[in-house]
């Protein structure tokens, strides 16, 4: 069973499905959810047999899906979705954060990973950031994913400092970043940027807001995963 919600297109606003087998979960989410402008959640179904349904009938710019649905799992719902949608992207939303449930939701094509204590403002601008094409992790998964995208040397992209527009980061914020991917401290940071610590600190926290991420590990998972590193 699946529901719609029709209201007049807007190109500005992200379209977003849910599918989650509870019912108190999905209304809790889609009023959440729709109270933030820029989003609006256009369908829901309680299973992945219906929520692909909605593909076929709809341009949904994200999917917010659980892992445990009943009748089909989450990962064979992803490759569904995503050869009947290509461009949709796809956020994980679970309760769980095993290294398998992780590493397999990013092999079958997930754009975020995010648990289910996830705070609505953040989850909200996960879904602004993910539909523009950008990566987000939980913390609980980051060192996981970090390392399914990361090798122990790394050269940067001559164009290292053009950034996906939405995250604005001043050009010493891109500086700190590329420190920061290679796993300095603050006060490495601070050393090498000729800067207090202190400094150095406010800029690192600058980038976990910009990024809409909860640490450092995060912050660096997301610039290897959105190609701002080769290796």
């Amino acid at each position: 069973m699946y529901s719609m919600t029709f209201k007049k297109p807007s190109v500005s606003v992200v379209r977003v499905v849910i599918i989650e087998d509870y019912k108190l979960t999905r209304v809790g989410l889609k009023c959440a959810l729709n109270k933030i402008e820029g989003i609006e959640v256009v369908a829901e179904a309680q299973n992945a047999k219906d929520g692909i349904e909605l593909f076929k009938k709809l341009h949904l710019d994200v999917v917010l899906m659980d892992l445990g649905l009943p009748g089909m799992n989450g990962f064979e719902a992803m490759d569904k979705i995503k050869r009947i949608s290509p461009d949709t992207k796809i956020i994980i939303l679970t309760a769980h954060d095993s290294e398998e449930d992780t590493r397999n939701s990013f092999n079958f094509g997930a754009s975020a990973y995010c648990l289910k204590d996830i705070d609505p403002l953040t989850l909200s601008c996960v879904i602004k950031n993910v539909a523009k094409g950008a990566f987000w992790a939980d913390s609980a998964v980051a060192d996981t994913v970090f390392k399914m995208f990361s090798k122990p040397k790394m050269k940067f992209k001559s164009n290292y400092y053009n950034l996906i527009e939405d995250t604005k980061l001043t050009p010493r914020e891109n500086e700190v970043l590329k420190l920061l991917v290679e796993g300095k401290s603050n006060t490495e940071i601070a050393k090498e940027l000729v800067v207090s610590t202190h400094t150095a600190k406010a800029h690192v926290c600058s980038i976990l807001q910009k990024f809409c991420v909860q640490d450092r590990v995060s912050a660096a998972v997301k610039a290897v995963k959105e190609g701002l590193v080769i290796v």
